[in-house]
């Protein structure tokens, strides 16, 4: 059987993005159905093709270019650090607040303590190959990690110094997805434009029956998808299919 055109198209251009700088334009659809000698819309199918398998990101009124590589990211109790380092990428952060707090709302109720107990609030921008990820904003019991404050979390893994330097291995855990819009301070930070789709992971970590961690970490929407296995309702493993989820993130 013959190969449709557009295939054709779409397996030149795989192999030219490959070799590519992240942010290069393609060319308009015009540009290269003139080049190729091809109709306007083969083009158009081709750059959909590339579009559907996260190689090219369209911008409205700019153009066609190449995409960052897509980064598989399990949702299980694991470090940032350690999922980057994993794929290729060298992690690092930007602390943008670490400070004592007194709990209150919903962050008591995740603690399942009464407001004014003193929690640590660590908050970081979290970059692979100094690209901007996520913003992490991360509540942790005071009375079980004396000291905290002192480290230093630009390139340390907040998860490997609970377990090095206070014992605490969590063994437990929830994570809950939520639609937001990012804030205008948030914005800035993570290089996207005021008003953009973002992502929140709320999680919930647990260490011998005691919630020790209370995180959110901020995504921007256009740079991760979500992946899971699904299993029927009545099936014994469905309870266990969120330990297959993952997170598709375009940095």
């Amino acid at each position: 059987m013959e190969i449709p055109k557009y295939q054709k198209l779409a397996d030149e251009l795989r192999e030219k993005i490959l070799t590519l700088p992240v942010g290069t334009p393609t060319g308009s659809e015009r540009q290269l159905a003139e080049e190729v000698g091809i109709s306007r819309m083969t083009a158009r199918r081709a750059l959909d093709e590339l579009v559907r398998e996260g190689l090219l990101v369209r911008e409205v009124g700019r153009g066609t270019f190449v995409a960052r590589p897509v980064v598989n990211v399990p949702l299980q109790l694991t470090s940032f650090s350690e999922d980057m380092r994993s794929r290729g990428y060298a992690p690092s952060s930007q602390v943008l607040e670490a400070t004592r707090i007194e709990a209150e709302g919903d962050v008591a109720a995740a603690f399942g303590v009464t407001a004014g107990e003193e929690l640590i609030l660590l908050s970081r921008l979290r970059l692979a190959d100094g690209a901007p990820m996520a913003i992490e904003r991360t509540h942790l019991r005071a009375r079980r990690t004396p000291g905290l404050l002192e480290r230093d979390f630009t390139s340390t893994s907040l998860y490997q110094v609970l377990v090095d330097d206070y014992g605490v291995r969590f063994d437990a855990g929830s994570q809950t997805i939520r639609a937001g819009i990012v804030t205008e301070a948030d914005a800035e930070v993570l290089r996207v434009d005021p008003g953009s789709p973002v992502l929140e992971l709320v999680r919930t970590t647990i260490s011998d029956g005691e919630v020790i961690e209370w995180t959110t970490s901020t995504y921007p929407a256009s740079r991760f998808e979500l992946s899971a296995r699904i299993a029927p309702a009545s099936s014994a493993s469905a309870t266990a299919t969120g330990a297959f989820s993952a997170l598709r993130v375009r940095d």
